[in-house]
């Protein structure tokens, strides 16, 4: 839920300033009677007619009266916008609540209430509001909707006011905006083991020996409050204090999900498009991961990660984890394709250290993309790597193939060099390829680097 509230913008400084901002103001109608005015006025000098005189007056004058009355009108109107919710992913409906307050001690006329909002989120949403009493309250909502991720600025609201004969319209402006957050769509995935049962898979644990800092030695010192039971004799003997032994606390497997951004790898746009359908799995990955325990880490293939993430990404438990998913999946709604024409980067980045299990979203790739990404899978306890052929997601179902496609050789590649590597056909269910992975996994060991070590 978000707010944000201001009174409705002061008119302009100067009389000339105010007179012109009253006149720019006059509607259809406003401009018609004074047109009509003027006209009977000049009619009746050439006539000679006082009484025509007096009807042009009479039409003239009526929509100068209620433009300047409307521009001296001085209504304190309080605004709050609420969304519900503002985080919604892609394809799914946010409603927006609309509170308008009048804090002054007057009534107001009829007003007419008008929310900016990005052409992708639908029609702009119009309301009228009827006389308002002193401190009274409207409430109002509407609904947006949008198949494409991103962040789009709701707001600043406009408030029209308009007289009882429709001469003239005036627009005040709030000066509070908000932001709704289009994420990737997330797929709920399967609770399947890419290892084997020793390191288990419900939690993403495993057991290591507790370090109480990089000094550490084994055995280490004897500190306060350690249980007796653990005094190593044979150590304590040899150093002349007492040595406890280390004992072993769970450790958090870890897992890396790299995402290829680079546009000369995807074709099509919109939606349904091959890297929309990148970006939402690796959502649904980094999700899924997330919530069976594991540290995960975002990875583009600029080697960049998401803001705030750690050395180890991101873990945690209950409020910490739902903090952590918003972190990346904001990141992930802002993403777009990049410049960069390699993968490089993100292997300077694998191969610093061991990374667990990795799991790709690739787009096309040609023989030396293809080799570095056969050399990552040597950095992580497991690699699976799910590639998007863009021939097969541009190319019309009555299409003929072509012949020679390369996509094949680089999946043989990929598989020859440890990877459990899939081609994603045109629209595939991402939980279905991932229980398909989990059955051609040979060549993955551990669900966590750190066995391997």
């Amino acid at each position: 839920m978000s707010a944000g509230g201001a009174g409705p913008a002061e008119p302009g400084r100067g009389e000339a300033g105010g007179i012109r901002t009253a006149l720019a103001g006059l509607t259809t109608r406003g401009r018609s009677f004074l047109a009509a005015g003027i006209a009977a006025a000049i009619c009746s000098f050439v006539l000679g007619q006082s009484d025509l005189l007096r009807v042009g007056l009479l039409l003239a004058v009526l929509p100068l009266i209620c433009a300047t009355v409307l521009y001296r009108t001085r209504y304190r109107v309080a605004a709050n916008r609420r969304l519900a919710p503002a985080r919604v992913p892609a394809g799914s409906e946010a409603r927006v609540h609309l509170v308008m307050d009048n804090v002054s001690r007057l009534p107001t006329g009829l007003l007419m209430l008008q929310d900016r909002v990005p052409y992708v989120l639908g029609p702009r949403p119009r309301f009228v509001l009827d006389r308002v009493e002193p401190g009274g309250r409207r409430e109002v909502s509407y609904r947006v909707r949008s198949d494409l991720r991103g962040r789009y600025p709701l707001g600043p609201l406009q408030l029209r006011l308009t007289d009882p004969f429709g001469m003239c319209e005036l627009t005040r402006s709030f000066h509070a905006y908000d932001t709704l957050t289009v994420i990737p769509r997330v797929e709920p995935l399967a609770p399947v083991r890419f290892g084997g049962e020793a390191q288990g898979y419900g939690d993403g644990r495993q057991r290591s020996l507790a370090l109480a800092g990089e000094d550490d030695v084994i055995p280490r010192g004897y500190r306060y409050g350690d249980d007796l039971r653990r005094v190593h004799w044979r150590s304590t003997a040899r150093y002349g204090e007492l040595m406890v032994r280390r004992e072993e606390q769970p450790r958090r497997s870890r897992c890396t999900v790299l995402l290829d951004t680079r546009g000369a790898a995807y074709e099509g746009a919109g939606p349904d498009s091959a890297f929309e359908w990148a970006v939402s799995g690796t959502a649904s990955v980094l999700v899924h991961m997330l919530e069976r325990g594991f540290s995960v880490r975002l990875l583009t293939d600029g080697g960049g990660a998401a803001p705030g993430e750690g050395a180890d990404g991101f873990a945690g438990t209950g409020q910490e984890t739902a903090d952590a998913a918003g972190l990346m999946m904001d990141t992930l709604a802002v993403i777009d394709h990049s410049d960069g024409t390699g993968l490089s980067r993100a292997y300077d980045v694998l191969r610093g250290g061991n990374e667990g299990l990795l799991v790709a979203f690739l787009g096309d790739l040609d023989e030396e993309q293809a080799t570095t990404v056969a050399k990552m899978s040597r950095r992580g306890g497991g690699a699976v790597a799910f590639v998007l052929d863009p021939d097969v997601w541009t190319r019309e179902p009555t299409d003929v193939p072509r012949a020679g496609n390369r996509h094949t050789e680089r999946l043989r590649l990929l598989r020859e060099a440890g990877w459990t590597a899939l081609s994603v056909p045109r629209g595939a269910s991402l939980d279905e390829l991932w229980r398909q992975a989990e059955r051609e996994r040979p060549g993955l060991t551990a669900m966590s680097g750190e066995a391997r070590g």
